[in-house]
């Protein structure tokens, strides 16, 4: 069971400020902010969303292609992908663009200053669901407008069940496209965040929207998740973490778990604890793509932390 994964592929460059920008930022002045940050601590990650959740669901065992639109300057990321036996079948390198990148300065009270370059990502939808033979299952996860709407369009028309996780891309749509995407997809997952937002703009509960796709599962970050079906509301609790490095992709490694559990046809309680734990192994490495684990050691830690085997 192949899962085709839709979303942004990116590079992170990372940047820690040994300061406070408060002792650095006038507010009274802010209306001709000039200033500059010396960050001797630099690294570039490999991130995005759908190389993030691929990049989990390998570590799983599970079968992922990550389908989105790349630059010219993927080579380094390539060579990752194909390091982890990641399949590249899906990603189209867009000419005179750079891949998608977050350039990002985090100072020592954690407060963070993001640029952001889309770059290749506007083009995503030039990828198109019906291009990838023997998909079975399908993830619209944050990308450009355009591609996640048409991605989500090509997976219904095709009959392939799919998860919307619009993640930070939902300020890109009003209540009907919200609403739209919901008609479409067999799953919806959000951070508790998010699915305020989409209450907000469907107008509707994480219980009401259950009532028109198979589950809706909601992160709840330090407080587990919940996962709405078929009339139940299933806690999951927190898998426990070692240390807490750093919580970036920890989201994407949860979806990992969760089309893992999807692909081999998990209940919802295995599923969501598999899911859980994934989360707990990325935070405790800094980066969205550096940790991993066999899936022996998985399997193990699986039991002593839940109590039961998979």
């Amino acid at each position: 069971m192949s899962a085709l994964i839709c979303g942004s592929m990116a590079f992170d460059t990372i940047m820690v400020f040994q300061d406070q920008f408060k002792n650095h930022i006038l507010p009274d002045q802010v209306h001709i902010l000039n200033v500059s940050f010396l960050v001797p601590e630099m690294r570039r990650n490999f991130g995005g969303c759908a190389g993030n959740i691929a990049y989990n669901l390998k570590l799983l065992g599970g079968d992922g292609l990550p389908m989105g639109t790349v630059g010219v300057d993927f080579a380094p990321y390539a060579a990752w992908l194909d390091q982890h036996e990641i399949r590249r079948d899906a990603l189209q390198e867009v000419a005179d663009s750079y891949t998608a990148q977050a350039y990002i300065t985090t100072d020592q009270d954690d407060n963070q200053i993001t640029a952001f370059h889309p770059g290749a990502m506007n083009f995503a939808h030039q990828n198109r669901v019906a291009d990838i033979a023997g998909v079975t299952i399908g993830m619209v996860s944050p990308d450009g407008r355009q591609g996640m709407i048409e991605h989500a369009e090509q997976f219904a028309a095709a009959g392939i069940p799919f998860i919307f996780d619009p993640g930070q891309g939902m300020p890109m749509f009003d209540g009907d496209d919200l609403n739209r995407f919901v008609s479409q997809a067999s799953w919806l997952a959000f951070n508790d965040y998010e699915a305020k937002l989409m209450t907000e703009r469907t107008g509707k509960s994480p219980q009401q929207m259950a009532r028109e796709v198979k589950a809706v599962i909601v992160t709840r970050g330090g407080k587990g998740s919940t996962i709405y079906t078929e009339g139940k509301e299933i806690e999951i609790p927190l898998a426990p973490a070692e240390k807490l490095a750093d919580p970036t992709g920890c989201g994407d490694a949860y979806r990992g778990g969760l089309l893992y559990g999807l692909q081999n046809g998990l209940d919802w309680e295995v599923t969501g604890r598999i899911a859980s734990l994934m989360g707990a192994i990325k935070i405790e490495h800094t980066g969205t793509q550096n940790h991993a684990i066999s899936r022996a050691d998985f399997d193990a830690r699986f039991k002593e932390v839940f109590g039961f085997a998979i």
